[in-house]
Formats: C-alpha cells, structure tokens, sequence
C-alpha cells in the first residue's frame, strides 16, 4: 500500500509540474469551427499564461477563427497537429497597434514563441484590393522583441506580407513552412532586426521570399540564413528596397530557388522580352542600396536558382536625397538557368561606386537571343528609380553582366552559356576602375560583338583565361579614359584579334610585356 501511495503521489507530481505550464484554449471557451469568433478565449488563456509566469498555450486539433492575438512574455504559443488559427475576414477584428494590423501581433516582449506542427491562415484573398492596397493585416508580426523563436509550423494565405521581423534583437526561426500566394504583396519573411538565424525553411510566395529591410536607422544586421527552399514570383533573396540604416555581416548560404507553386498576378510572359513560361521570379539574389543605408559585410553562397529572370541584381542609387554605401560583397558557388534577356548587373548612379565585390565560381545559362539593337542600348541611369531588375528597360548591352560606375570588382572562375546566339558581349563594363577578371569562359557572340567590352575603365586586368572556342574579337576598349588595361596574362586564347580601340580610346591604354 505505501508503494502504491508513493508511486501515485511521484505520478501526481509529474503530471502538475507537465501541464501546470500549459493552457488549453478550448479550456478558456476557444470553439471549433468557423462561425464563432475564439478571439478572447484565446487571449484570456494568453494572459492568463503570461500572469502566471509564463508557459504553453495550446491550441488543439481544429480550426479556430480569430482576429488579432497579442503574444506576451515568457509564453509559447504551442499548435498540435492538425490544428488551424483562421484569420478572420472582417478588418475590425484587427485593431491597430502603432498604427500596424496582424493575425498575431508581439510587441516590446522578451522569450515569446510559436511553435508545433499546426498552420496559421491569413484568409489573405477576403483584403484584395490590389498591389500596394493599404491597412491589410500582417500575417505575424514581432517587434522590438528580445529571445523570439518561431519553429515547425505553416504559415499562409497572408492578407499583407507574411512573417515581419522589426527591430528585434535574438530571433531563431527553424524548419517553418510559407505559402502566401492569395494577394499583392504576399512577402515571406520581412527581416528588419538583429542576432537572427533562419534555417531549414521552405517559403513559397508571389512577393519577395527572404525579404531583408531596414526601415529607419535601425541596422539590419547579424544574420544567417542557411539550408532554405525559396520560391518567388518576385525577388527570391532581397535586400531593400528599404534601405535607410542598411545591412551589416549577413551570411546566406546552402538555398536552392526554384519556381513558385502558383502565379496569379504577375504574367511576366506578356511583358518581359524573352520570358515564355508563366511562372517566372525576377531577381534570384537583389542587393539594393537607395535610401541612404550602407550595405558591408555580405556573403552569399552555394545557392541553385532556376526560373529566375536576372541570377543577380545590385545597385546603389538615390530615391531618397541620400546616396549610401555598397560595398565588400562576396558571392560565390552561384549555378543558375536565366529565362529572361535581363542580364545580371552591378550598377551605381554618376559620382558613387559600389565597391569591393568578389563573384567566383559562378555558372550561369541564359536563354541568348540578344540583339544587335539590344547591344547598342543606351541604358539610362535611373538614379530615382524603383531598384528592380527590369528597371534599366528590358535588355542591357551584355547577355552575362553589366558593370557600371564600380570599383575594386573581382570576378574569378565564371562561365556565361547563350543557348541561342548572342549578339551582345557576355561582358560590359563601363565608367569602372580597379577590375580583375581571372578564368572567364563564355559563348562568343555574333554580329561583331567582343567578348568584352571596355569603356572608360581604368586599372583592368584579364589573366588564366583558357577558351576552347573561336571568339572574332576578344575586348573592344573604348573612352580616352581607359587606361592600365593589362592583357598580359590570357593564355590559351583562340581569338583572331585580341582587342579593337574605338572611341578615343589611346594606343597606349594597353599594359605592353
């Protein structure tokens, strides 16, 4: 007998000390179904958690309708399997907070998390109004949090952006699913806080997928991202367009970015010159400076893309009154299928450089088709403009990479293949100094196009290059301002002419042996 009474009352103890923590929302009066709002039963089992120091609230198996939720500290917002949050589709179960709307809204709270293996569904699609519409409700959103963890559940049909980081500092987000595909503006994550890492995530959206913002002077900064499935019918990794305080040491690596599940919005086929397929993203990486900010201290590695229109986009420029800083970029083991003439492009605005960028090993195939007309494009500085890829039109003078008001850019062991012919250099560089090409293997153009083109480039250097192709015309070199262009170290290059001077460019811009 007083082993039995031992062993009930060591049962007894850890029965209380497992579930004392927790609260069941359906315990509070939360109802299954979707008649029947379960805002404040699931808010009383919130606050009632956080009062008692912290715990578990768990919302069981079933779909629970609600508007907005207020996580609160030390308290874990816990989703068995099976179990549904549906947003409600009337905005007045969103009250604003900071003049912000979300299904589940954090803010100012320390050790705060979501976690299981249930979904949270915006019901996005009853708030379309279109791109841009205002005052649509934030699937999650954190802010000014410390210690946030967000693991294993579903997250999707956002009214507005999806997931939204601002201005935290300690966020783990591992081994979440995204699928946002029922409005404009359907991003993943939004990421404008600091000390995060994100791992092991598959997101699935019409926006930007990985989104990296900084809204204020608050730095964006401290933060991986690894092992990640993205997909986007917009820009797959993206820094911006936000950009006012900028981005510092972020590592991204170990992602593949493959084509979204649905496109119901974007029809890039119509209006993009050489797209045809109907479910197409636009810039795989897009790095973006424009509102003053100061990007240093990004790598980027061992990323896959396919269905992507431009493999990389990075520009510094000027839609703010405020010029920033871009520069010490590495990135590197890059394999990419483009589908589109938009060719990847490192570009500034007159009197500013981006600076200090490394591409190696980097293997991209692009659909070809460029024209001579496309070669002869005067592309126009868009200095305010929105920074996307199309933005410089349709086409840029070079089917691989465009170059332009750059410094100190390093690119080592890149391979550029046309499927179609080309009629565009695979590389244009133009107003640029400090330039080192090392092992550049690309499919030559036609129509009398060089390889490469030079204008007003000064300090270049070519070196290791081995082709095992015929290429009419290697380097064209333009501009009285290109000087200090050493060709000395090419070997193995099968090229009638090496280089043609035009355009003011002198006999002595070339570094003789």
């Amino acid at each position: 007998m007083k082993k039995l009474i031992l062993i009930f009352f060591v049962a007894l103890c850890w029965c209380s000390t497992v579930n004392a923590a927790d609260y069941l929302i359906t315990d509070f009066g939360a109802k299954r179904g979707a008649k029947e709002l379960a805002t404040v039963p699931i808010q009383k089992a919130i606050d009632q958690c956080t009062a008692n120091g912290g715990g578990r609230v768990i919302v069981p198996a079933g779909d629970f309708l609600t508007g907005t939720i207020f996580l609160k500290n030390h308290v874990e917002l816990y989703l068995e399997s099976g179990a549904k949050l549906l947003g409600s589709t009337d905005r007045t179960d969103y009250p604003k907070l900071d003049g912000e709307r979300g299904l589940i809204i954090t803010h100012d709270a320390v050790d705060v998390s979501i976690s299981g293996k249930g979904e949270i569904d915006g019901n996005g699609a009853a708030f379309f109004k279109g791109d841009n519409a205002p005052d649509r409700p934030f699937l999650v959103l954190f802010k000014h949090c410390k210690q946030v963890s967000v693991t294993g559940i579903k997250l999707s049909n956002s009214a507005f952006w999806t997931f939204r980081l601002l201005y935290n500092d300690g966020v783990q987000v591992a081994g979440i699913q995204i699928c946002s595909h029922v409005n404009f503006n359907n991003d993943g994550i939004d990421i404008d806080s600091r000390n995060v890492t994100i791992s092991n995530c598959i997101i699935d959206t019409d926006d930007d997928a990985l989104c990296f913002k900084s809204d204020s002077s608050f730095i964006c900064q401290q933060v991986t991202v690894t092992n990640c499935v993205l997909a986007s019918n917009c820009n797959f990794i993206k820094m911006g367009t936000a950009s006012v305080g900028g981005f510092k040491n972020i590592s991204i690596s170990n992602c593949v970015l493959r084509r979204a599940s649905a496109s119901h919005f974007r029809f890039w086929e119509r209006t993009v010159p050489g797209v045809t397929e109907p479910i197409t993203g636009l810039a795989g990486i897009a790095l973006e400076i424009v509102d003053g900010g100061a990007m240093d201290g990004i790598q980027i590695s061992n990323i896959t893309m396919d269905g992507v229109q431009t493999p990389i986009f990075i520009r510094l420029g000027n839609r703010s009154h405020a010029t920033g800083s871009l520069k010490n970029v590495i990135i590197s083991h890059i394999i990419a299928k483009s589908v589109s003439r938009i060719a990847s492009s490192i570009t500034a605005i007159p009197g500013f450089k981006v600076e200090n960028v490394v591409l190696r090993d980097i293997y991209v195939e692009a659909p070809g088709g460029g024209t001579a007309k496309d070669y002869a494009t005067v592309v126009p500085e868009q200095e305010k403009a929105y920074p996307e890829n199309r933005m410089f039109e349709t086409a840029l003078p070079a089917y691989g990479l465009y170059l332009r008001h750059v410094s100190n850019i390093s690119l080592d062991h890149i391979q550029f293949k046309a499927a179609r012919d080309e009629a565009r250099p695979a590389l244009y560089v133009d107003d640029a100094r400090h330039i080192h090409i090392s092992d550049l293997s690309a499919s030559a153009p036609v129509a009398g196009a060089p390889l490469v083109e030079l204008n007003n480039v000064l300090d270049f250097m070519a070196d290791g290059w081995a082709i095992d192709q015929a290429i009419p015309l290697l380097f064209r070199i333009r501009g009285a301002q290109s000087k200090q262009i050493d060709l000395n170290g090419l070997r193995g290059v099968n090229s009638p002419r090496l280089y043609e001077l035009k355009d003011g460019a002198a006999k002595n811009a070339l570094l003789k042996k």
